[in-house]
């Protein structure tokens, strides 16, 4: 750093200049020049590489290409390369790569020039075309992770090649759910009534669906979803081998491909069958499951294979249309696994032992699936009172 002390002795000492003019100085051994720039930046010439000062550090820039859309193109690439680094599947990369390729280009600048009011033109001429708001938020998640890493890795060399400070263009009102901490990013999963009501509309609909097996199997997937709070793809990779109703007083599920935590790979556990659950299996293996194709798969497609996670949302949704609930009363099968928390957290359940069930690597994790009802509190104070007043009422009768 003996050349930015160099620089402030000179500017102690009374050296000073205005733009055009040079003042030299001396940079070790080196004799050295520096000026101002149209953007009140101080240059500094002479040496093998060239600097500038930006926010009172200096930045090399020798070798950045002066292109915008050539230096964005590398910063890109960088992108790219730390996210190898962090251990993203190449799936995960690929996708979001395309992403963020389509969302640059549809802003039609530099993301160092994109304002806040470019990003609601383009989102908002996707919505126009009809793309699914998933979409869109995967479009703009993509994008607030690259500006993260250019405000952490290149917000210096931006500033000094293009004289632009970076500000992030997504804020709170044109960040969809899900992307940024302060978004809301869950809504309040269903409640236990309206878990009841959907369960009892699949029930009557197996009595009068013209498949019997389909209607049957719905039922019990998404009972098994709800009371064992297994993810779709979880619950889409069971086998019928996977179900032991000799483990434990409830009977088990062996989810052998649970979600693992970065690049730890599938995490197995085991997944107790709450709530009635192992009577439905067993009904389900004994009734449903031999009418469906031959396979190991235990909730099979009609060709007798896996269904997707996709189909299983699909057919969440297409189930909800059958029963003509309110756009308010709808729900995901990921709802179902938060409900499968909060239920049991409201109930008493230990949060480390739902943590367990849900596969979680952390009890965070599990915090942030739990949301209690609006009358949690005051159910919870009633609870306690009741077994207080039982307890007296007990200590009172020994004497």
């Amino acid at each position: 750093m003996a050349y930015v002390r160099s620089l402030g002795n000179c500017l102690r000492a009374g050296h000073s200049a205005r733009f055009g003019e040079s003042t030299v100085f001396e940079v070790g051994f080196h004799s050295c020049r520096y000026h101002l720039d149209e953007q009140g930046g101080l240059n500094l010439c002479g040496m093998s590489h060239t600097f500038r000062v930006v926010q009172g550090r200096t930045v090399e820039v020798a070798h950045a290409s002066t292109d915008p859309l050539t230096f964005q193109l590398e910063c890109v690439e960088a992108f790219v390369t730390s996210r190898v680094v962090r251990g993203f599947s190449a799936v995960t990369i690929e996708n979001e790569t395309g992403d963020l390729e389509r969302m640059l280009a549809a802003l039609g600048k530099p993301v160092w020039e994109a304002t806040a009011d470019d990003v609601d033109r383009v989102v908002g001429a996707m919505a126009a075309d009809g793309l699914l708001a998933s979409t869109r938020r995967r479009y703009v998640q993509a994008l607030s992770s690259f500006h993260r890493f250019l405000i952490t890795r290149r917000a210096g060399e931006i500033e000094a090649l293009f004289g632009v400070r970076l500000t992030n263009p997504i804020d709170e009102f044109n960040a969809s759910r899900h992307v940024g901490d302060d978004s809301p990013r869950l809504l309040p999963p269903p409640s236990v009534s309206r878990v009841a009501v959907f369960f009892d509309f699949l029930k009557e609909r197996i009595g009068s669906a013209r498949k019997y097996a389909p209607a049957a199997r719905d039922y019990a997937l998404f009972r098994t979803l709800y009371h064992a709070g297994l993810r779709s793809d979880e619950a889409s990779k069971l086998e019928i081998a996977d179900v032991y109703f000799g483990q434990g007083p409830f009977g088990k599920l062996h989810v052998r491909f649970g979600k693992g935590a970065r690049t730890s790979g599938p995490r197995p556990r085991w997944v107790p069958m709450l709530d009635h659950l192992d009577l439905v299996v067993r009904w389900y293996l004994e009734d449903v499951r031999p009418k469906l194709p031959e396979s190991a798969v235990l909730f099979c497609d009609q060709s007798g294979g896996a269904m997707a996670r996709g189909t299983i949302r699909n057919r969440l949704r297409y189930l909800q249309d059958l029963e003509h609930c309110s756009p308010a009363d709808r729900f995901s099968p990921h709802a179902l696994r938060r409900a499968c928390a909060t239920h049991n957290y409201e109930r008493g359940v230990d949060l480390v032992a739902i943590q367990q069930m849900l596969g979680h690597w952390t009890v965070g994790s599990t915090m942030r699936y739990v949301r209690p009802s609006e009358t949690f509190i005051e159910d919870a104070y009633r609870s306690a009172v009741s077994d207080t007043v039982a307890f007296l009422q007990g200590d009172d009768d020994a004497h």
